[in-house]
This record gives structure tokens, sequence and C-alpha cells, in this order.
């Protein structure tokens, strides 16, 4: 028996994060030590099949404009969803591969992954897992909880709406009546996706409704926020760990011109963005926004790791996001703004799957 820890990468998924999942998983697997981890890579597909891949990090990553993706042709098949089976099947091969690995690593973005579906089945078959649990994870992947969570705690929040798809059916006018309250302009959001996947800047009401419509294709729930104009975009790392939770520098997003934000293709596919880190703020400010983003943290009860991405406008700060599975690229600005910090991309994977085997399942 191998005495080396094995460790479950698990990447691709059925939410619209896919791409960035695959290329998050191709620089774990690249970084982990292979003298004191045996890697298990398993790769969901969009239709959410399980198959065993390659421990082939070269393949996961953007090559001439290309997003990788699992597959589902070439690989040994684990699971096979039945949309119309009316008992739970339960499939060996699954049960088998998680009996044999020690600990999981989810590179997991967006609904299915990162919201505590996948922890949940962690939990379950007693299997450690980097970054937070089940209520955490889901708090943090809905906006419009995340918002209310952070209220409940005295952490600031911008005024928002949230419009569930009962009340977009049949309390449309209340609805357009309490966000016409919020004045203009507003951002329109699925409440429950990531990497700024079907996000709308509306500047006149005309634009509203097809905004809503447009983020309603991605989750039957949205979020309108009021913008927070001029204001600049700073993100913080978070971990945590048996000591508390630490911050690390912050960075700070400035789009450049042709986007209106930081919007999807801005993030992954063209150079209009730069990202400063350390950010340049005054050194109270930044250790505001560092002491902020623990507290963020904490109110949640998120572990792991984390990043919260926050709004800074004159004197105030307000929370915008938390996302406990942020984009884990080497160049990404979660493990940037820790690399910044003092902390290397393959030390910072390593920390995560020791906090995670630290950690183990239930009730902690």
């Amino acid at each position: 028996m191998s005495a080396r820890i094995r460790v479950a990468v698990i990447f691709g998924g059925r939410s619209c994060e896919h791409e960035i999942s695959c290329i998050s998983a191709g620089s774990v697997l690249r970084a982990l030590d292979r003298d004191k981890y045996d890697v298990v890579p398993i790769g969901i597909t969009r239709s959410g099949q399980w198959v065993l891949e390659a421990d082939d990090a070269d393949r996961l990553q953007l090559v001439d404009g290309v997003f990788p993706e699992v597959r589902e042709t070439n690989v040994p098949v684990l699971f096979t969803p039945d949309p119309t089976a009316t008992h739970l099947v339960v499939q060996s091969e699954i049960p088998d591969v998680l009996a044999q690995v020690d600990v999981a690593f989810p590179v997991l973005h967006g609904p299915f992954g990162e919201d505590g579906t996948i922890q949940g089945l962690f939990e379950l078959a007693g299997i450690p897992y980097v970054g937070s649990g089940v209520f955490a994870s889901a708090a943090a992947m809905d906006k419009g909880y995340l918002k209310a969570l952070m209220s409940a705690a005295g952490i600031p929040v911008g005024p928002y709406e949230v419009i569930t798809d009962v009340q977009w059916r049949t309390q449309q006018d209340a609805i357009l009546d309490r966000i016409a309250n919020m004045g203009l302009p507003l951002f329109v959001k699925p409440c429950r996706a990531g990497s700024s996947v079907g996000i709308t800047k509306v500047k006149t009401y005309q634009e509203l409704v097809p905004a809503i419509e447009a983020a309603r294709l991605h989750d039957p729930k949205v979020i309108v926020e009021a913008s927070v104009e001029n204001a600049r975009e700073i993100e913080c790392g978070v971990l945590g760990g048996a000591d508390g939770s630490r911050a690390s520098v912050c960075a700070e997003i400035i789009v450049r011109s042709g986007h209106e934000f930081y919007d999807y293709e801005a993030k992954y596919v063209d150079d209009s963005v730069d990202l400063v880190v350390p950010a340049d703020l005054e050194p109270a400010l930044h250790q505001r926004v560092r002491e902020l983003a623990c507290a963020a943290f904490d109110a949640i009860g998120a572990e792991g790791l984390a990043r919260v991405d926050v709004f800074i406008s004159g004197d105030d700060v307000v929370i915008n996001e938390i996302n406990t599975m942020p984009g884990f690229t080497s160049i990404s600005m979660f493990p940037r703004m820790w690399g910044a910090t003092g902390v290397d991309y393959p030390e910072l994977v390593d920390g995560l799957v020791q906090d995670a085997l630290r950690r183990g399942t239930g009730l902690r």
C-alpha cells in the first residue's frame, strides 16, 4: 500500500462555469506533489456523468481560445445520472472509488458543486474535503441569502431585491415597482451563478425586464442590486485554520474601456483588465478590508478558503460576494493575493489539503 495521501481532484460539473473549473483543476493537478500525494482526477460532464480522467494537467488549459471540458468518450465512466429514474440508483463504481481516497479537492464552481450539494455527498460518505461545509457553501452561492446573513451580522451590503420564480410569474408589477425605488443604474444577476454569467447592467427601466429574463435563463431566482457607481472593486483572500481565519493582502480589479463591468469576457477571454496586487490602499483602509473579509468569512461559518469581494466608495466599504471556491488557476486572483502575502501556489494547495484532513467530516 502507498504511504502517500490519496487525493481526488473533482472538476467540470453541470454549471455554466464548467470550463473555468477544468482550468482551475489543471493548475491544482500540476501543483500537487506526487512524492506526497496519489492523485485521482475525476471529471463531471455537463450532463452530470462522472468519469475517471487521466492525470494530465496539460489537457486542462485554455489553448488558442479553446476552453477544456470533461468529455464522455474514451474514459472509464463512474456514474451516469438517469433523470427518468423513479428510485435511487447507486452504481458500485462511485462508492468504490471514493472509498479509496483520503481527501477530496472539489475544484467546482457554481451550482451542483460550490453550493453545498457535493459537500453533502462527502459528509455522508465520511470523506474529508477542501473548502466550506454544506451550509456555508449554500449560503455563499445564493447572493440573496448571503446579503441577508451579512446584514444580520452587521456587515454592510448595498440595496438589493430578490425575485423568486413564483414572484416573477405572479407579482411582476409589484416587483417592478419595488425595484423602481432603488434608482438607476442597476445590476441584474442570476442569484446562484458565478463568473459574471447572465449579468446585465441596466441603465434604463426599458432594459429591466429583458435583463431579468436573461438572468432567468441561468437561474429562476434573480437578484437586482443598486450599482455602486465609481466604486473601486477590491478582493481579499481568506484562509481558515485551526487558529481561525486570516486574510491575504488585497487586490484591485481595474476594468479598462470596452467593458461596463468585470464581465465574463473581461475575466477569461480578452486582456481588458488590470489586476493590481497588492491594491493601492491606505494602510488603515487595507487593514479594514482584511478584517471585514475575515468577519464575513466567519459570519457564514466558512472553512478552508474563500475570496471576499467588496466595493469601496469614499470611506464606505460594502460586501459584494463571497466565493467559497474561487477561480484557482495559478494566475487567478486568489492564488495571486496569497502569493503576494508569502504563500506560493504549491504551498497553498498543500495547506488546503492538510486543513481538510485536519477538520475531517461531521459536526465541528
